[in-house]
């Protein structure tokens, strides 16, 4: 079903509609599910990495489930459901199998009877959710006009911070009705697996509501709202692309192929770790991909998927470019809280890393509850980002937040467990923003016919920072912060701040 708000194809030069609050609310209510699936891994992961029997230093390499599937998949989602158009819509059938999959590997994941078979769960679930992520973020941009798309996306975060907040809650609420927190030897907690299987029917439930409340315009409808939508960024927009000579993707896959090679080596000497073999693969892939676009080009071939997606990835708006450093940062910064703030809390502030002793319990409640706290302060904050961003703008908003937040991430580090409220709020702030404003500042800049590709390509800038913290924090823990989990929250703080600064350099102006 498609929604018919232009009347027919004659009515050449009108714009896209306002849509009521209930639509909005409707196209969202999907990502209150997936939320739960992330906030059950991101709080949950390393505990049930660690209950099977994992070391700190390698819970890393456990989270790469997340990076490689998000580089992988979701530009992929993004290329087919651009150019998908069924009679169920052109988004809501990748809602659906995103869904589907990511249901069951929640029930799977804590029910798991070895450590490689809870990480393939993750991996499973980590696909799952981007197969269904990337056209969420897609969906508002397609249906909503430049002046709701903020708060379209806002209302996106107010149903991330609510699920963030179930899914993070969700063993404790487990606890009280009599499921375990602990379990002997290598095992995972009851408390843990409950909450997992409840959290598997809310994402199921959710997705299907969005998928059965709301309505995708034609392809024909999106062409005209394209040709007369007006922003700041029209111009841009609608210029015709300069696709780099075959030579200049000749040049950099020769660049990034002597960094793979290059990597590789020095693990072969003992000189790097091996976890950076995962680095080096995925730079070498690149190389691959970057000399086929070379050779295409230089053939005259048509460009198909991948030399659509090398293409693209080549030809991003200046306003994409410098805004994906910015990602790049708060990204750095979070993935490193959900890898590390587990084993950070427990270590430093509780005093053991034996998961089944009951102060590891304890400060696994802990944890749960930075994140509750941190999901719900989004979910109230979410609605106060369209009022904020009128005032005083996106730009000056994104900055203050990204501020805020790291200085919560490195104020973990001094606050005693009773104050973690205080970095929770902080981070909550930032969390919602992170969310909110690099989509609303993005939209703008992107044709509505490769909506979903490009924002598919901007997700390499949340997977890759991901990719180097799995890949070398760990080494970094171990050599440089004397195993201190604690102190690489520090790191992702910092990094955080520095991104904030970044925002000075991206060239993007309020639309009135």
């Amino acid at each position: 079903m498609t929604m018919s708000n232009t009347g027919n194809s004659d009515a050449l030069g009108a714009l896209k509609p306002s849509l009521p609050l209930l639509s909005i609310l409707n196209m969202a209510v999907g990502f209150f599910g997936l939320q739960i699936g992330f906030a059950l891994q991101n709080a949950n992961g390393s505990r049930i990495f660690s209950s099977l029997g994992a070391e700190p230093d390698t819970l890393a390499l456990f989270w790469l489930a997340g990076p490689v599937t998000g580089l992988i998949i979701q530009p992929i989602v993004g290329y087919f459901s651009d150019r998908t158009w069924t009679r169920f819509g052109r988004r809501r059938p990748y809602f659906l199998l995103g869904a589907l999959l990511a249901s069951f590997a929640l029930i799977f994941m804590p029910n798991s009877p070895a450590l490689w078979i809870a990480a393939s769960s993750l991996w499973i679930l980590d696909s799952a959710l981007n197969i269904s992520m990337e056209p969420f973020r897609a969906f508002v941009g397609d249906n909503l006009n430049t002046r709701q798309r903020t708060l379209g996306y806002a209302i996106q975060g107010f149903f991330i911070g609510a699920g963030g907040y179930v899914g993070s809650k969700l063993p404790e609420w487990a606890t009280t009705v009599g499921a375990s927190n602990t379990a002997n030897g290598l095992a995972v907690p009851d408390s843990v697996k409950v909450a997992f299987l409840i959290g598997a029917g809310l994402l199921f439930l959710s997705v299907l509501w969005t998928i059965f409340t709301t309505n995708e315009y034609s392809s024909e409808e999106l062409e005209i709202f394209e040709a007369s939508e007006t922003s700041a960024l029209a111009l841009a927009r609608q210029a015709d692309r300069f696709v780099p000579p075959a030579r200049s993707f000749g040049i950099a896959a020769f660049g990034f192929g002597i960094v793979s090679a290059l990597t590789f080596s020095l693990i072969a000497v003992g000189v790097a770790e091996r976890q950076l073999a995962v680095f080096a693969v995925m730079v070498g892939i690149l190389a691959l991909l970057l000399g086929y676009n070379s050779l295409r080009l230089k053939s005259d071939r048509a460009p198909g998927m991948v030399g659509s997606l090398m293409d693209d990835l080549a030809t991003m708006p200046v306003l994409m470019k410098r805004l994906a450093l910015v990602q790049f940062c708060s990204w750095f910064a979070f993935f490193t809280l959900w890898v590390y703030l587990q084993p950070a809390v427990t270590s430093f502030h509780f005093g053991t890393s034996d998961p089944s002793a009951k102060a590891y319990g304890d400060g696994s409640l802990a944890v749960n509850n930075i994140f509750a706290v941190y999901s719900l302060v989004a979910w109230g904050f979410s609605l106060l980002i369209p009022l904020i961003t009128r005032a005083i703008g996106l730009k000056l908003t994104y900055a203050l937040a990204l501020i805020v937040g790291g200085l919560s991430f490195i104020a973990i580090w001094k606050l005693e467990p009773s104050l973690f409220w205080v970095s929770a709020i902080g981070i909550g702030i930032v969390w919602a923003c992170v969310l909110t404003l690099p989509y609303a500042i993005l939209a703008d800049a992107l044709p509505a016919e490769r909506m979903g590709t490009y924002m598919g390509i901007f997700n390499y800038f949340i997977v890759i920072p991901q990719l180097i913290v799995g890949t070398i924090m760990g080494t970094v823990l171990t050599k440089l912060l004397g195993g201190q989990s604690i102190l690489t929250l520090v790191v992702g703080g910092s990094v955080m701040i520095f991104g904030a600064a970044l925002l000075i350099f991206v060239p993007y102006e309020e639309v009135d």
